[in-house]
């Protein structure tokens, strides 16, 4: 991509995604109108094996650290991690004003706290309620999703139009947490036109709706009423609502609830503290054990297969305070994302292996898990409320974006847009298109550190997966001849416990042997030369033998 023309200084109104717009997580969305910049949610996604040693990734925010005197304002829309996790990381790179509902506000404010962000200002957004931000006015408008207080975004500016900022949404009747998403908020918006509804792609390729949340409290009950053991239940540990579905089928089955995973207590306190779940007592981790096995439930972290968390120790027989054994049972109350099905496969290889049954979605006619995301009947709801001039698809791989633009076209809808992550969209057309690009990225979050996800370390990480390394050490005399034998560390390449790979490696130090005696004495002399040499040499001749490009340093010592 060429370098951008494109200057937050120009007049318009125009919608730049950051993340999420072409896979799941990292979303970071930005507006821009008339010279000021408004970001909307600011998310984590999880690393697969192209990132190795790295779990998260967050969005490059460097667009908007250039223009931080522009940026009016951050608004987180729900306190899902794909949309508030990176906040916290990346908050000293904005230090603007942030703004979100009360139950985000408080999980937001325990996310700066662990970085040692203290009495950072958070404005609480109340729904319904118009809030001024630099040329925006936004109006927070509450909608079913499986986490409490999530709001769409309605943005308004003064001479460009309206645009719907949808967020995570669904028409759950039945939500069990938080309010049902009410038609007449989004009707309303209709007579105030709307230029883009800016929307949730999630579901877009699948007909019919997403389910109730109610239903699920009812599966759960149902399968729980066939297992006569320890229960487990892995869910993600923001679906509030679940917890409760979780916590009334137990009651409907005799069972008390246990929580495991520091964040679940996270979230269950949050909550608790906002009003929600308190009418729900849950076993202390210490005594969960103390409970017998046929009247206990526990809720686990884990349900992507996360190698530290709650599920996948207990997989492994190493948690501290849960065992497992055979006739317990494990039910997945969740959908893997996308890339994460290798790291669950070992989870589950390791339950079953041990005797545990697994249960998930696909395994039985109950309803188990139900989705936070409007499926196509939803969409077109949607879609008929508001009467948007634009659909622009956001918050999913390419796949889904455009499933929904062609749903879209196929509801009449007047123009679509597909973005990518780095789109400058003009939204004061009477057809809104891409004008430009800016830069963007990822970063990692490299234990310590955050760094590029294209940064040369990961990059090597990435390479040593599948070549291996050799590192050699000589030392030579002035004359270049060899004193003593060289050193040599392999990786990736030899069994010290095979003969056949102890004799390759007996060939390795041959060669390099071979190499220097064909160097005429001036080579021999010059340390770049015979290094050099030699690492193309075994480079080459490892090639042959093995079919593999190792990484290979020499590192020559004169004495």
């Amino acid at each position: 991509m060429g370098s951008s023309k494109f200057k937050p200084s120009v007049d318009g109104f125009y919608f730049i995604p950051l993340g999420g717009s072409e896979q799941f997580g990292v979303n970071l969305n930005v507006y821009a109108c008339d010279g000021d910049l408004l970001a909307i949610d600011c998310g984590l996604g999880f690393a697969d094996e192209r990132f190795p040693g790295i779990d998260l990734l967050l969005p490059d925010p460097e667009f908007l650290e250039q223009n931080k005197d522009r940026l009016s304002g951050l608004i987180i829309t729900h306190a899902h991690e794909d949309h508030i996790g990176a906040v916290a990381y990346l908050y000293e790179r904005l230090e603007c004003p942030l703004y979100a509902s009360e139950f985000t506000a408080e999980i937001l404010r325990l996310k700066l706290n662990e970085k040692g962000l203290k009495h950072v200002p958070i404005t609480v957004l109340k729904p319904r309620k118009d809030v001024k931000i630099g040329n925006f006015t936004i109006n927070p408008i509450p909608v079913a999703h499986s986490i409490p207080d999530s709001y769409s975004i309605f943005v308004k500016t003064k001479s460009y139009g309206n645009i719907l900022h949808s967020g995570d949404w669904n028409l759950d009747p039945d939500p069990v947490i938080g309010v049902k998403t009410n038609p007449d908020d989004f009707k309303a918006l209709k007579d105030q036109g709307v230029v883009a509804y800016i929307g949730d792609s999630t579901n877009s390729e699948y007909d019919k709706r997403a389910g109730s949340e109610g239903d699920v409290a009812k599966g759960l009950a149902a399968e729980m009423k066939q297992c006569s053991g320890k229960i487990i239940v892995t869910i993600f540990s923001s679906n509030i609502a679940r917890i409760h579905s979780i916590t009334q089928a137990a009651k409907n089955t005799g069972r008390s609830v246990g929580v495991i995973g520091r964040s679940l207590h996270r979230m269950i306190g949050a909550a608790t503290k906002c009003g929600y779940l308190n009418d729900v007592d849950f076993v202390e981790e210490g005594d969960i054990n103390m409970i017998p096995d046929e009247n206990i439930v526990i809720i686990a972290t884990g349900s992507q297969g996360e190698y530290r968390a709650a599920l996948a120790r207990i997989s492994r027989g190493d948690h501290r305070s849960v065992r497992l054994k055979p006739r317990d049972t494990v039910i997945f109350s969740v959908r893997a994302i996308p890339g994460n099905d290798r790291e669950i496969s070992t989870v589950k290889n390791n339950l079953s292996g041990n005797g545990i049954s697994i249960i998930t979605p696909k395994d039985t006619k109950n309803i188990i898990h139900v989705s936070g995301h409007p499926y196509q009947d939803e969409i077109t709801q949607m879609y008929q409320w508001i009467a948007p001039k634009c659909v622009i698809p956001v918050h999913g791989e390419r796949i889904q974006l455009e499933a929904q633009a062609e749903f879209a076209q196929s509801c009449q809808m007047p123009h679509t847009v597909i973005p990518n992550n780095e789109s400058v969209i003009q939204l004061n057309l009477k057809e809104p298109k891409v004008i430009d690009h800016v830069a963007t990225g990822l970063l990692a979050v490299d234990q310590t550190r955050i760094i590029k996800a294209d940064h040369q370390s990961i990059v090597a990480r990435r390479k040593l997966q599948y070549s291996g390394t050799i590192h050699v050490s000589l030392v030579l005399d002035k004359k270049g001849n060899l004193l003593g034998e060289p050193q040599m560390d392999t990786v990736g390449l030899i069994d010290n416990n095979d003969e056949g790979d102890l004799e390759f490696e007996d060939t390795i130090y041959e060669e390099m042997h071979a190499i220097l005696d064909d160097m005429i004495e001036k080579h021999r002399k010059d340390d770049e030369f015979v290094a050099e040499e030699i690492r193309i040499g075994l480079r080459r001749y490892v090639f042959q033998a093995l079919k593999i490009k190792p990484k290979t340093t020499v590192h020559v010592i004169r004495v």
